[in-house]
């Protein structure tokens, strides 16, 4: 049989300890790379780099490798791997998403370093940190963490670089960079601290850097498999920010959330200590770290997660290439979100894409036969083949299992591209008495839908109040996202380009919001920095609680990303405090 997760990543292929040392934190404003009135002297680097056990780390722009003028990395080697999710989680300045590695200016210009060096621009660091900490322990962040809250330095966690929001960046800030700590274990009596010995799960522990092809690889060899993310290559860090913002998979439907599936925590807090969260430890910081979101708590050692047996699963792809008109393609994706909760209820997982021109479906039933997948679908293959005149093609597919080592590059559509996007939950209650008009807004978009069976089934009867993560998840059938790219280009013909990316961006949000009301919610991990309500959009009526839990453990505020909790208090760079 075809292994599944390779098939299946393919198809999808369209993140203080000690009295004193918080004195310059009266500041309002964090201090910034080389501040002569306070960023810390070479001597004081030399010391921190004293406590750690690698070398700090510079990092820049991965395309300054083909700028002879700054004489860093090879050339050839970029070009080859600029689209390869894995090769950039190598690099400390390479984030997923280039547009995050820029920066732009209030009077128009841009500080960036271009893969098209026939621009005739100069590299320049851009949004990149320009110092770090290769951490490779939670001691070497427990000291960076001291002397990031010591010298009130602005504070950059990343780990593989994946993010949509441009939480791994920051324009002269501190990087604690945890790509490298790669600690996995597997006990199949794990018991959580200070739980009861009854309680015990065969449990799979991962540091802090390890990647979803890591993490499946480490699995299989114990025939056992996770909920994780699905990307070609597997490159999305399994104990970052995918966990810290819910954690949606393929087999969410089956088995819940990340967040559902996690067991303990490691972290260390801005104070420099290094805790162990789970149920019976720290509760409150628990339940906050499940989908409270990343970059905000602390920086994550480790995460245990519960695992699953290895299970077979079949896929059935459905596929129109070209609808013959608009009319058709209103019937077609009406008659498939019709059909969803119906999928959902089996405990199907999966992925959608369409526009008014074309449609492709990948479902995913976990234990389930050919003949009774067959049957499942057959309803909605004879409904699109009658509406089509027959111009559907359908596959069934058996696998044995959805682990598999991926180790291909991430796909060249949006790996190493300037991306933007806009995201919604889809509520359950929509599609089962709107789902025409769910289908014609989403059509009248006019762009790619990415359409995710992520949600209903096993995600839905979780208690929405067991965990931080926004309770529309629970009430939610699936996750859309829709984005918009731009060419690299030179000051004001690029700032024209992002500027009308941005309107773009901002009309599709505005369009989601309406279509699913003010309490739909949105995916933390994959969603617009054009929110209106970023606390109600993407945590709900949770929020207060998780600010209250966030000034708990980290008093300093050392800990900010963009709309994240607590976010509101900082000015648009994160760099003073307003309120």
């Amino acid at each position: 049989m075809l292994k599944g997760l390779n098939f299946i990543s393919q198809f999808i292929s369209w993140g203080s300890i000690f009295a004193g040392l918080n004195d310059s934190l009266t500041s309002q404003c964090r201090c910034l790379y080389q501040d002569p009135s306070c960023w810390p002297s070479p001597e004081d680097f030399s010391f921190l780099a004293s406590q750690l056990s690698r070398s700090l780390i510079y990092p820049v722009p991965p395309e300054s490798a083909c700028y002879p003028s700054s004489g860093s990395g090879d050339c050839t080697e970029f070009l080859l791997h600029a689209s390869d999710g894995n090769w950039r989680a190598n690099h400390p300045g390479a984030l997923q998403s280039t547009n995050f590695q820029t920066f732009d200016f209030q009077n128009g210009s841009i500080s960036a370093c271009y893969f098209n060096t026939t621009l005739g621009m100069p590299c320049a660091q851009g949004n990149v940190p320009p110092i770090g900490v290769d951490a490779r322990n939670a001691e070497d962040i427990a000291q960076s963490v001291i002397f990031a809250e010591k010298w009130n330095l602005k504070v950059v966690i990343k780990n593989s670089g994946h993010d949509f929001l441009g939480r791994s960046s920051g324009r002269n800030s501190f990087m604690i960079w945890t790509h490298n700590i790669k600690n996995i274990s597997y006990d199949e009596t794990f018991v959580p601290e200070g739980g009861p010995n009854n309680e015990s799960y065969n449990a799979l522990t991962l540091g802090a850097g390890v990647q979803w092809h890591e993490a499946y690889d480490a699995a299989k060899s114990h025939e056992r498999s996770l909920v994780g993310g699905v990307s070609r290559g597997g490159s999305v860090g399994a104990a970052g920010g995918w966990i810290l913002g819910g954690g949606h998979s393929a087999l969410s439907p089956r088995h819940g959330l990340g967040v559902d599936n996690v067991l303990q925590f490691t972290l260390v807090t801005s104070s420099g200590s290094h805790l162990t969260v789970n149920a019976y430890s720290h509760p409150d910081l628990f339940w906050a770290l499940r989908g409270g979101g990343g970059g905000t708590y602390g920086v994550l050692t480790s995460v245990t997660y519960n695992t699953q047996p290895l299970t077979p699963l079949t896929a059935v792809i459905l596929e129109v290439k070209t609808f013959s008109s608009p009319a058709i393609a209103q019937s077609v994706v009406s008659e498939f979100l019709r059909f969803h909760p119906t999928m959902a209820d089996l405990s199907w997982g999966g992925y959608a894409y369409f526009t008014s021109q074309r449609f492709i479906f990948l479902g995913i039933a976990l234990n389930t036969t050919l003949e009774d997948t067959n049957a499942i679908i057959q309803p909605l293959s004879d409904f699109i083949g009658n509406a089509t005149a027959g111009e559907v093609a359908r596959s069934t597919i058996p696998f044995d299992s959805l682990i598999d080592n991926s180790p291909d590059g991430e796909s060249e559509r949006i790996i190493g591209k300037n991306l933007e996007m806009a995201s919604r939950l889809i509520p359950r209650e929509l599609l089962e008495t709107d789902y025409e008009r769910v289908a014609e807004t989403l059509l009248g978009l006019e762009v790619l839908i990415s359409y995710h069976l992520v949600a209903g089934g096993a995600v839905s009867k979780v208690d929405p109040d067991s965990a931080g993560l926004n309770p529309a998840w629970r009430k939610a059938l699936a996750h859309i996202a829709v984005g918009s790219s731009w060419t690299e280009g030179i000051n004001a013909s690029e700032i024209h380009q992002i500027h009308q990316i941005q309107d773009k961006v901002k009309r599709h949000l505005s369009v989601l919001e309406e279509l699913v009301g003010p309490d739909g919610g949105a995916y933390f991990n994959e969603a617009s920095l054009y929110e209106k309500d970023f606390q109600r959009t993407f945590f709900g009526e949770h929020y207060a609680k998780l600010e209250a839990i966030k000034d708990q453990y980290d008093p300093a505020g050392l800990f900010v990303v963009a709309e994240g909790v607590g976010s509101e208090r900082w000015d648009e760079d994160l760099n003073c405090m307003t309120a």
